[in-house]
């Protein structure tokens, strides 16, 4: 491609709209234009990276046995009534009413329309396993989109079903996608890691995100520095070794705190440790309140609760909700309280500690669970800390990293089979609901997380295998004819021999081109100048930042080589 034919327009200045690296950089090398909030043009170059991302996921799912479909974008209310999900996906569905008054939504996943396809076309356990995907444009009315192509309204994605007869054949099917994924994002040139997470609005019981390692992720991550274990704070679980504790149980007392609400407060007035208290929490569900305890060093993981209570949504009660039930933001506490009473595993071997007095400036200090209140269900509801001990080996700790998730993969089990009766005939004739498994990848956003991990203060440093083109030749100094005639003739040799090579024909300074070249992110420079007096020219490796004077000759095979 020569540049003075190529329509891009790159920019010195940063957009005040861009936030993360990404969309800065992005909209600076002309690769993506904005046309409303959340949604975007793809430009010639950037189109280029999408497109060769797509390619990748193609060729490896294609390799793992999937089969590529097009479902329709524009999707019937019926389906997603009758899968439940209408009502429970909320405000970021973007619905429409056609003119006959039907409701429709712009699809924000396709898992009722696959179903809807399989159970119509699949009737028998012999047609069983089949894993269908598709890559196209999805819609959500994101509250505030941000960050560019990181969380847009309209985005490019993979989305991938896979169906079955039992639970074997969705285990072999979700580590055949696992092994894909990681095909996948090592082919694209990244930082990775699988971490367990939470299967959220999409379903099933085990999910894995794949996270794109960098400093501006949205996510944080926790690893261990032994085994294999990594796992999304929401998900993350830690080996929690209670201490021995020989105290002899105390009698409850109650003491005045005056207008000491915080756990920091109360702790230096009584002049005890954070760890010696238990701070409580009333939550609430559709249908209920809960007593919520932790101890006075930990924060309440509100997804962990969630799943306790197997509920779509718990919250926080409002100060109006606490007064109602007769109990005091500030000063709770579980003696006396009517309320289910469900507490984290770290109150369960404390002695003697403080609790709230569930009156205004007083606290309770010698409490005691099973003498003094009693608890329905102990359990992991905490966020777990850095350096906590792992939850899978001896002797791990717990590190920490932020991440931004481009894939996920799920085991939905029978959720939407059933809803939607999606069934086969087994071998005894007998109908049963398909399991099933999803396999997302946000594809534009692989894009965007590539170069949050790739990059320096000049702009963009492609990984090979995605960048727009590999090569930039430039010409120095295109008065000089002889420096133009051996530019044009490696660059026509580069693309003969089947290289991704871009000329950079333009009548502006080198100095110019130089920018442009670093800031789309070319991996590799030709800079052909007065070495040719010589015979050589420039090689600039952008990742490196290394120069070598090579050969004209021998320039085709450097190039190779650095590919490979």
């Amino acid at each position: 491609m020569r540049f003075s034919k190529l329509f891009v327009h790159t920019l010195k200045e940063t957009p005040k709209e861009a936030e993360v690296i990404s969309h800065k950089l992005l909209l600076r090398a002309g690769m993506i234009k904005k046309l409303a909030s959340g949604i975007y043009s793809y430009m010639p170059l950037g189109y280029r990276v999408l497109r060769k991302i797509e390619g990748i996921v193609r060729e490896e799912l294609d390799k793992a046995g999937a089969q590529e479909i097009l479902m329709p974008v524009l999707q019937p209310a019926e389906l997603w009534q009758e899968s439940g999900r209408w009502d429970k996906m909320g405000d970021e569905m973007m619905r429409m009413t056609d003119r006959h008054n039907r409701n429709f939504v712009l699809g924000p996943t396709h898992e009722e329309v696959v179903t809807d396809i399989v159970r119509r076309e699949v009737k028998s356990y012999k047609e069983l396993p089949i894993n269908l995907y598709q890559i196209q444009l999805k819609y959500r009315d994101e509250r505030r989109p941000r960050f560019g192509l990181m969380r847009g309204r309209e985005f490019f994605m993979k989305d991938g079903y896979s169906f079955h007869t039992d639970e074997d054949s969705l285990e072999k099917e979700y580590q055949n996608m696992h092994e894909a994924y990681n095909n996948i994002f090592s082919r694209c040139g990244l930082t990775f890691r699988a971490v367990e997470a939470d299967s959220g609005n999409i379903g099933g019981d085990t999910t894995h995100e794949i996270m794109v390692l960098a400093d501006s992720g949205e996510d944080e991550v926790l690893y261990c520095d032994k085994c294999e274990y990594a796992a999304n704070i929401e998900k993350a679980e830690s080996k929690f070794v209670a201490k021995e504790n020989s105290e002899e149980l105390k009698e409850l007392e109650k003491v005045e705190t005056p207008n000491k609400k915080s756990i920091e407060e109360v702790a230096e007035f009584l002049g005890v440790e954070k760890i010696n208290t238990v701070k409580a929490m009333i939550f609430k569900t559709e249908e209920e309140f809960y007593m919520v305890l932790i101890r006075g060093d930990y924060e309440v993981n509100e997804v962990k609760l969630k799943n306790l209570l197997k509920v779509s949504e718990v919250t926080l009660a409002n100060d109006a909700e606490i007064e109602k039930l007769n109990l005091h933001k500030g000063f709770l506490g579980p003696v006396g309280v009517k309320l289910k009473i469900i507490a984290d595993e770290t109150i369960k071997n404390m002695k003697n500690y403080v609790t709230g007095g569930n009156d205004i400036d007083n606290h309770y200090i010698n409490t005691n669970h099973n003498k003094d209140y009693s608890v329905e269900t102990f359990a992991d509801i905490r966020i777990v800390k850095l350096g906590e001990k792992c939850p899978r080996c001896s002797d791990g700790v717990l590190n920490s990293a932020r991440g931004i998730e481009v894939g996920q993969i799920f085991k939905l089990g029978t959720k939407y089979s059933e809803a939607l009766k999606c069934n086969f005939i087994n071998e005894n004739g007998r109908q049963q609901p398909m399991l099933m498994g999803c396999y997302g990848i946000g594809v534009s956003r692989t894009m965007a997380a590539a170069v949050e991990q790739n990059y320096d203060e000049s702009g963009i440093i492609w990984p090979i295998s995605i960048a727009p083109y590999i090569v930039d030749v430039i010409p120095v100094n295109m008065k000089d004819k002889e420096q133009v005639e051996v530019a044009e003739k490696l660059y026509n040799n580069l693309k003969e021999n089947g290289i991704e090579v871009a000329i950079d024909d333009r009548k502006e300074r080198a100095g110019f081109k130089f920018k442009d070249a670093d800031l789309i992110g070319f991996p590799v420079k030709v800079i052909v100048g007065k070495g040719i007096a010589t015979g050589k020219v420039e090689v600039v490796n952008r990742k490196t930042g290394e120069k070598e004077d090579i050969e004209i000759e021998e320039l085709l095979n450097y190039i190779n080589k650095l590919i490979k």
